[in-house]
C-alpha cells in the first residue's frame, strides 16, 4: 500500500500546511482586533484553520487512527465549502466580510473548494491507510 505522505501526497500536506497557517494567522488577526464588524464569518475563518491543521497533521501522520481522522477532517472541510459557500451566496448579509470558505473559496483561487476533493482522491487511492 502507498504511503499517504509520499509522492504527490507530500505536495498535498504540503499545501494543506500552507492554508493551516495562512487561515489561523488571518482568524487570528481578524478575531482579535475585528470580531464585531463580522463574527459569522471571522468564527468560520477560526474553524477552517482548525480544520486545515488537523487534516494536515492527520495526513501527514500513519497508522488507522489517523486515516479515519483525515477522512473526517477532509470531508467536514468539503461539507464546510459548500455550505459556507452557498450561505455567502444566498445569505450575504452574514457574510459582510469573507471567511476562507466564502464563495466558495474565490478570494483563494477556488483552492479551498478543489482541495478536499483532491484530499478525498488521494485519501481512497492510497486505501486510507499505511
Amino acid at each position: 500500500m502507498r504511503s499517504r505522505a509520499s509522492g504527490i501526497g507530500r505536495l498535498l500536506i504540503a499545501v494543506y500546511g500552507v492554508f493551516a497557517i495562512s487561515a489561523t494567522a488571518r482568524a487570528s488577526f481578524q478575531l482579535l482586533t475585528k470580531f464585531d464588524e463580522a463574527p459569522v464569518a471571522y468564527s468560520l475563518s477560526a474553524l477552517s484553520a482548525f480544520v486545515y491543521i488537523l487534516a494536515t497533521i492527520a495526513l501527514a501522520k500513519s497508522g488507522e487512527r489517523w486515516s479515519r481522522l483525515a477522512w473526517l477532517a477532509i470531508g467536514f472541510e468539503l461539507a464546510g465549502v459548500l455550505l459556507v459557500g452557498l450561505a455567502s451566496i444566498l445569505l450575504p448579509e452574514l457574510f459582510a466580510h469573507p471567511s476562507v470558505w466564502s464563495g466558495f473559496g474565490i478570494g483563494y483561487g477556488l483552492v479551498p473548494l478543489f482541495l478536499p476533493i483532491l484530499g478525498l482522491i488521494w485519501l481512497r487511492r492510497t486505501n486510507a491507510s499505511d
